[in-house]
């Protein structure tokens, strides 16, 4: 996994965003940043390979079974970002408040490719959670949701 991408897609000599690096890690922390850009949406990231994977979720993040959620993947970022709150300027890339809406431990149970399959514990998502791959608006499309204990 690379931050190629995220690099690319900002300037940071104006953006607080953390810069970062790929990382050794253990795979331990998530994070759900309430992201106030365009549109409000909420980007969940979990930490592997060194990086966070990273999913910008429409709605909000389903606490309890039976909801599910569009999530489409987007670039990896780094570790540092799992405590980043702050405002991107106006004009750049993802411009608006960022705020940790949750945070805590995350173990993965399942990795395929089209599937993942994982535990939360965190203040507000806690239990086994699900994404899945869908074709659902192109090749990034996953679908998110609690599955039952």
């Amino acid at each position: 996994m690379s931050l190629d991408e995220y690099q690319r897609l900002r300037d940071f000599t104006k953006s607080p965003e953390p810069k970062g690096s790929t990382k050794k890690s253990a795979g331990s922390i998530f994070v759900v940043h309430e992201h106030h850009a365009t549109h409000l949406h909420y980007d969940l990231r979990l930490e592997m390979g060194g990086v966070l994977r990273s999913w910008a979720v429409p709605k909000e993040p389903p606490e309890k079974e039976g909801v599910k959620r569009l999530a489409i993947q987007t670039e990896d970022h780094p570790l540092e970002y799992a405590d980043f709150e702050g405002t991107i300027p106006e004009g750049m890339y993802g411009a608006g408040a960022v705020r940790i809406w949750d945070k805590g431990e995350f173990s993965l149970e399942e990795e395929k490719e089209d599937r993942l399959l994982f535990l939360l514990k965190g203040r507000k998502l806690i239990g086994r959670y699900a994404l899945i791959k869908t074709k659902f608006k192109g090749k990034d499309s996953w679908l998110l949701f609690k599955r039952k204990p």
